[in-house]
């Protein structure tokens, strides 16, 4: 057997955020957000489900699913490979936005219902711990006292994840492990819960039409360009401001000349991307930077 790669757009949406995924998703967040919470979700209803058959172009390298739960808690699912410059201010503000949209002009704030951003990401966020999951809310500075529950920041970061199929340990490890390694496996595991079962079922590649699959790895194909280049801009970012730093002879020098290397390789990097006929907003994810500069690139080609 071989499955689809959770961890892309189509992937992820068919397990997550389809008709037939409804249980699936309930299992997911209740194992990941209410796994050492009282409260657990029973019931759930997927916003804008997503039942179309492939993903058309190719411009995002994240995917989300919303869904609202039975106690009226709105939850926002994404799934983002690449870091890029201003992802955790996206998060904030994606979720920030999901909350004051609830009001219409007039209405009460104790209509407002909780937000939970849950950010998958396959990438390190956080270097100063080992925590796979990380949960943020509003507190008091010293005393960490809470101040509102009402928005919520989880991060899950799966290159932290270490563990092999047989060193799970409960329901959460196991959904963490099939998100992070379901394209890599070759049969559905018998010591694993249902509904994960069920996700691997979902996205079998038997299962699949020739279309399908064949936009799939055009996906994976294209991601694969994308982490890459970014890899290249700081390496190249990080060269340049060496031998630049070096000839002014001064440490200040070199970390100018660090920050020029980095601007120089990013611009060379957006303007490969523009002639390969990647958008702004690509080209702003692969190298951030701003939409004016990226502009004048374009004139200038």
């Amino acid at each position: 057997m071989q499955f689809l790669d959770v961890r892309t757009d189509y992937a992820f949406k068919k397990v997550f955020g389809s008709i037939e995924s409804k249980e699936t998703l309930i299992s997911f967040l209740n194992a990941l957000i209410y796994f050492d919470r009282k409260h657990k979700i029973k019931d759930l209803t997927i916003v804008d489900p997503y039942n179309i058959p492939m993903i058309k172009g190719m411009k995002d390298t994240y995917v989300d699913v919303k869904a609202i739960l039975d106690d009226d808690t709105k939850v926002i699912i994404e799934m983002q490979v690449l870091n890029h410059k201003g992802f955790e201010k996206r998060v904030l503000y994606n979720a920030a936005k999901n909350y004051s949209i609830q009001l219409d002009k007039g209405d009460d704030y104790h209509l407002l219902n909780p937000v939970i951003a849950l950010s998958i990401v396959d990438f390190i966020m956080f270097e100063d711990h080992q925590k796979i999951i990380s949960n943020y809310k509003l507190v008091e500075k010293e005393e960490f006292i809470s101040y509102n529950d009402d928005i919520e920041l989880i991060f899950v970061e799966l290159p932290k994840f270490k563990k092999e199929l047989d060193e799970l340990q409960d329901i959460k490890e196991q959904w963490i492990y099939f998100v992070k390694n379901a394209g890599s496996l070759e049969y559905i595991p018998n010591n694993i819960d249902n509904e994960i079962k069920k996700a691997l079922n979902y996205v079998n590649e038997a299962s699949m039409t020739k279309e399908e699959l064949e936009a799939q790895h055009k996906r994976k194909e294209f991601i694969s360009i994308q982490r890459l280049a970014i890899m290249k801009a700081d390496e190249d970012g990080i060269n340049k401001g060496i031998v630049i730093g070096m000839e002014k002879g001064k440490e200040e020098g070199r970390e100018e000349g660090r920050e020029e290397g980095e601007k120089l390789a990013k611009i060379e990097i957006a303007q490969k991307s523009i002639i390969q006929g990647l958008d702004d907003a690509t080209i702003y994810l692969i190298t951030g930077l701003a939409t004016e500069t990226i502009k004048l690139l374009r004139d200038k080609i």
